[in-house]
């Protein structure tokens, strides 16, 4: 608990609604239950859970040995869309008093079902923070909308594919706040494979049925179109009477016209149908034994998509309620039908078969994640969320700090002998520069730079800049903006190689630009002359403690040391091979060298390019910039151009 700086258990409310909900959660709520030292676990029953149509499914909670702390009776028959309002505003009235006596630090809420509303408004009004799974996904009924306005009440978020991810992020969803963990579920279904499966298929299917010689159906209603999945559904029983397998019948769940989907099982005679066993419930550990050895399943099921991937077991998925859902091969949709035909058909194409094993929806290495992402949560952060938007419009009203401060930005300039740090306005003004010499060791360089910037950070407070961002490197620019590549960092072009057994560059390769034409590169060739005696020539002069710099080696080649002419020719030569390698890949129309060398390379730099570049490139101008501090001023400009734009 040290991580998130809190100072006591995070007490951890986990709210199960149905039994769709609790396979996601129970991997979870054992993951919490397995670490007292960190975590103290509530659970509230609610919804369908505790209605004997549906099968009493909170007795699997208490099997799996969880203190229930509270249950609430929610759901007002009649299943359909006016028993739906009612069963949420039910909850809604008794929700408050189960929060004020556990005051949990977070509630976990899974998924887009009426009744997870009804916890994540309960929650958000009560400023109990939020975490909730499986968020992001598009389905394509009333579900979305659900699922979707619980993104915007929750404050973290789980989510279970990249696609998924990339919805909340659009959604304006923080990005530090959402971890792409995998489906719950997931963990349990790819370590589930080995279990005595025969056993379990000859208890819900007879004793005479094989494997891959059954089906699973599992249909719910759509909300949005009763009368429509009602008809499908009789259309999937006359077509699963035709096709003569043995079937295992899932009862729908509570949405508005299940009892009509309830009733159409019963003038079609299902529950007394030899090929037919009509449950209202199997416990999760079971289902996936199944559906994993299953020939087939079919209906609406978000199962189907999602977990039955994970065998690879054929899938008909009917209508609409999927719609949207990232699926594997597995599946074949049915989005429409008039008859059964087209239902026969596709069972007649999908039974039997084996698809590959889908891990779209996860890899069996979620919860270890989720655990990680509860325990780095920060309870003193503060409760009201943000919403990272795009750029709009500036408003039109002003703010007295903005007023006053500077926008700047933080440079770094990693030279061979020396490492700057500077403060740069907006208006390219260098406000305050560091200076300290280059350490030997990449570790030392690190350290350096980071105390440097924290002390030009801290200095900006004082002199009223605000800094938008930190700045290293620099180089190309096209169509007036600067390249700043998948990563922000483009133009590494000091480490562009011009020779495969050159010199040792400090990046640790061989025959870059660097290792031959930076200032620590001149001067370890200027300490090389000195100490054979060959650096000094007439009219120069060291003292004793005086350090061995490049400035040095040029002032020694000016004075017609042959040596340090031809060191000083070689660098040039190695940088120009850099320039045309850059005027082959980008095609500039303008080179411009900057820094202190800058001027005794450029008469070099030209000379490569009119000898070895091809004629498309040689017009090119090579000019010497007349900035101060062309290297600081580059940097800067990469976060002041990105952090000021509107277009991304």
């Amino acid at each position: 608990m040290e991580k998130n700086g809190n100072n006591h258990k995070l007490r951890v409310c986990v709210a199960t609604c149905n039994r769709a909900d609790y396979s996601k959660l129970a991997p979870i709520m054992f993951g919490i239950k397995a670490e007292p030292q960190f975590f103290e676990l509530d659970v509230v029953v609610l919804g369908s859970h505790l209605i004997d149509d549906y099968g009493n499914t909170y007795r699997m909670i208490e099997q799996d040995d969880f203190d229930i702390h509270t249950r609430l009776h929610t759901i007002v028959r009649g299943e359909d869309e006016a028993a739906m309002v009612e069963s949420v505003g039910l909850a809604l009235v008794k929700l408050p008093d189960v929060l004020n006596r556990l005051k949990p630090d977070i509630m976990i809420v899974h998924g887009d079902r009426f009744d997870a509303l009804a916890l994540a408004t309960s929650a958000a009004l009560m400023n109990i923070r939020i975490l909730h799974i499986e968020g992001g996904e598009v389905s394509g009924t009333i579900d979305d909308s659900i699922r979707h306005a619980i993104t915007k009440l929750a404050h973290y978020h789980v989510c279970c594919t990249r696609s998924a991810e990339q919805h909340l992020i659009a959604m304006c969803e923080d990005h530090d706040r959402i971890l792409l963990a995998g489906c719950p579920s997931y963990d349990k279904l790819l370590s589930a494979k080995n279990k005595d499966y025969m056993s379990i298929i000859r208890v819900w299917l007879g004793e005479d049925v094989k494997t891959r010689d059954y089906i699973v159906a599992l249909q719910h209603p759509v909300t949005t179109d009763i009368k429509h999945s009602i008809k499908m559904f009789e259309l999937t029983l006359d077509a699963l009477i035709s096709f003569n397998k043995r079937t295992l019948v899932l009862f729908p769940n509570v949405d508005a016209g299940s009892k009509e989907m309830v009733r159409v099982m019963r003038k079609k005679g299902i529950e007394h149908h030899p090929n037919f066993r009509a449950v209202k419930h199997v416990p999760f550990d079971q289902f996936i034994q199944l559906v994993a050895h299953a020939g087939c399943m079919i209906g609406n099921s978000s199962c189907g998509v999602r977990e039955v991937g994970a065998f690879g077991t054929p899938v008909i998925n009917l209508g609409t309620r999927q719609t949207g859902r990232e699926t594997g091969e597995n599946v074949l949709h049915v989005r429409d039908a008039d008859t059964q035909d087209k239902i026969l058909h596709a069972l007649q194409l999908q039974f039997g078969k084996q698809y590959p094993c889908s891990k779209i929806y996860g890899d069996g290495n979620a919860v270890p994640r989720i655990l990680k992402f509860l325990k780095s949560i920060d309870l003193k952060e503060p409760l009201q969320k943000k919403f990272c938007f795009p750029p709009v419009k500036d408003n039109i009203s002003q703010d007295i700090d903005h007023i006053l401060e500077t926008q700047s930005a933080l440079a770094v300039d990693l030279g061979g002998t020396n490492l700057r740090v500077a403060i740069v306005s907006m208006k390219g003004e260098i406000v305050k520069k560091y200076t300290q010499l280059n350490p030997k060791t990449y570790e030392d360089r690190l350290e350096l730079i980071l105390k440097m910037c924290v002390e030009a950070a801290s200095e900006a407070v004082n002199v009223n800049c605000r800094i938008l961002g930190v700045g290293i490197g620099g180089g190309i620019v096209h169509q007036h903006e600067l390249i700043h590549g998948s990563s922000f960092c483009a133009a590494e072009l000091g480490h562009i190689v011009v020779s495969l057994d050159g010199p040792e560059c400090l990046c640790g390769s061989q025959g870059c630009i660097e290792a031959y034409a930076s200032g620590i590169a001149l001067q370890r060739e200027a300490k090389k002359l000195h100490d054979e005696d060959l650096l000094l020539v007439e009219g120069m002069s060291m003292k004793k403690e005086e350090v061995v710099s490049a400035a040095h080696l040029i002032q020694a080649a000016k004075l017609g040391n042959t040596k340090a002419d031809s060191i000083l020719r070689t660098a040039g030569r190695a940088l120009g091979l850099g320039v045309v390698n850059i005027l082959h890949t980008m095609n500039p129309s303008l080179v411009i060298l900057s820094g202190v060398l800058a001027s005794h390379y450029v008469n070099a730099v030209k000379d490569v390019i009119n000898r070895q570049a091809l004629s498309s490139v040689k017009t090119v101008d090579v000019v010497v910039s007349n900035l101060a501090d062309p290297a600081l001023l580059g940097a800067a400009s990469l976060v002041l151009d990105y952090t000021t734009r509107r277009i991304y």
